[in-house]
């Protein structure tokens, strides 16, 4: 065992020394849920700063060892992760994207300019072909996202074809010109991304109008999926007016999207910073991100009025945190520190689409690299991989896993100033392999967490897997020192048919419970 594990199981120790909180949780194992779809673990790539050039799209003659363009660091890096989905190419940058500035030879594409983010030139290197080559690389599956703000129901159909036809028509061949005469599988479609601002500034009743415009006309050759641009925050009107109003003869919609991003609010300097942040800030993050249970809630209740046969999924496509740019950074690309704040954010987002997991079957973190909560973060031929990345990595086994229920009693709540959370966030499933799984979230950075564990129907006879935790709340990790913030091993042992767990404080705990 290195000195890194070492040092990361002393703070286990010594966290377990001043635990406060005595919390138990009741696996119901018992009375399986709906399934936790892979898709909830889906990401974000959007042609924005160094998220697809630099970070993830090098260019096939660059020095950085690649696979045709794409850099091979980071694409081991996120297969790890056994990424389900990308979004692409946006966002924002979507309704400004046309899809034949992206094919054919790289050289002879367009140079637009990518007014969305930053003011710079887009030469479009990175398009159909290149992003497809991405997700079958990932073995994930393709979230193409279509322009509906400047683009036209025509433009739209035809590169539904070009992507998914099969056979002889002019498009398909063209594809097939252009070294693909296969179809692309494309599993969701986006028409149109935040009517309500980037994509239109539109009204829902003029949005659900030109989505059924634009679904009539799009005929894919595969099952995708379309998801209709939705609301975001606590504006429930979008969900409740699409709910109602997307569907008709001929039009098909399988799903809502909904936006959230959790930040800090300011600090007394006017600052959201991403790290150097005091208690006051850590409490009010996590404090923010907490309302993705209540904002979901609230847009479930419109959808179980108008769609009582759940039908629509409800489609969390853009989440995660949102600070200031780190100084020094090209202002509109969004680059931002990861901390252990993150992980915990990221963790307790994931306890929340699990118990949603009959109406949240899809989301997409925002992003992939270097742009806002990324997984992983580059500079040159250097890579890094984030606390965000770590834990999804510790989620994986809560893909396409069934979701069991789970209670909390006595979870004492973690008070700061004038903000106040439960300390302890958990979720259990019971995975594709067959073996029970337990994630646990501590949000007091001050105290551990005591926690027993009864699972009912069966005596548990121990847990193992991994524990993710840091000495400060804004650990990070760099290029100089990669490993500062990385799980390390996490045991619990059995005690009168049940478990008990010690969470060090700040942390994150994900185990299979042996049975």
């Amino acid at each position: 065992m290195n000195k890194l594990r070492l040092c990361a199981l002393a703070v286990c120790a010594a966290a377990s020394t001043f635990a406060t909180a005595q919390v138990g949780v009741t696996i119901d194992a018992g009375k399986p849920g709906p399934v936790i779809s892979r898709y909830v673990y889906g990401q974000f790539a959007e042609h924005l700063g160094t998220g697809i050039y630099g970070g993830l799209w090098v260019g096939p003659d660059s020095t950085i060892p690649n696979t045709r363009g794409w850099r091979n660091d980071v694409v081991a890096a996120l297969k790890a992760l056994h990424v389900p989905l990308v979004r692409w190419p946006g966002g924002c940058f979507a309704d400004q994207y046309h899809w034949r500035d992206g094919i054919g030879p790289r050289a002879q594409r367009p140079v637009r300019i990518n007014t969305n983010w930053g003011g710079v030139d887009e030469d479009n290197a990175v398009g159909t072909h290149e992003f497809f080559d991405l997700v079958e690389q990932l073995g994930a599956d393709a979230y193409v996202n279509g322009n509906l703000g400047t683009g036209t129901v025509r433009e739209m159909s035809e590169w539904i074809e070009y992507m998914t036809a099969d056979g002889t028509s002019s498009l398909a061949r063209l594809r097939a010109r252009n070294g693909h005469p296969a179809p692309y599988k494309v599993a969701f479609f986006g028409i149109g991304n935040e009517a309500w601002g980037c994509g239109g500034n539109m009204r829902p009743e003029q949005y659900a109008d030109a989505y059924r415009r634009y679904a009539t006309f799009l005929h894919p050759g595969g099952d995708t999926q379309f998801i209709a641009a939705g609301g975001h925050d606590e504006d429930t009107s979008w969900t409740d007016y699409l709910s109602q109003h997307i569907g008709g003869w001929g039009v098909r919609a399988h799903g809502i999207s909904f936006h959230y991003y959790t930040s800090p609010g300011a600090d007394k300097n006017g600052k959201y910073g991403a790290a150097g942040f005091d208690e006051s800030r850590w409490i009010h993050t996590l404090s923010e991100t907490r309302r993705m249970e209540g904002f979901i809630a609230a847009n479930v209740a419109k959808l179980d009025a108008h769609d009582p046969q759940k039908k629509l999924m409800f489609a969390v496509d853009e989440w995660g945190t949102w600070y200031d740019a780190e100084e020094g950074s090209r202002p509109g690309f969004l680059q931002q520190q990861n901390s252990l704040r993150d992980a915990l954010v990221a963790a307790l987002n994931f306890n929340i689409f699990h118990a949603h997991a009959d109406r949240v079957r899809m989301t997409s973190i925002a992003q992939m690299v270097n742009v806002l909560q990324a997984m992983v973060r580059t500079d040159g031929a250097r890579m890094v991989l984030t606390p965000t990345y770590h834990v999804f990595r510790m989620y994986v086994p809560f893909q396409d896993a069934v979701s069991v229920p789970v209670t909390l009693a006595h979870n004492p709540l973690y008070t700061f100033g004038t903000d106040a959370i439960p300390a302890v966030s958990a979720s259990a499933a019971r995975g594709k392999d067959g073996k029970l799984y337990l994630a646990l979230v501590n949000t007091n950075p001050r105290a551990a967490a005591d926690v027993t564990v009864d699972v009912s129907g069966t005596a548990a006879r121990g847990a193992a897997g991994s524990v993710l935790t840091a000495a400060a709340m804004d650990a990070h990790n760099t290029f100089a020192a990669p490993d500062a913030v990385r799980p390390a091993p996490f045991q619990a042992a059995a005690r009168d048919g049940g478990l008990v767990l010690s969470l060090p404080a700040k942390s994150v705990v994900v185990v299979t419970v042996q049975e």
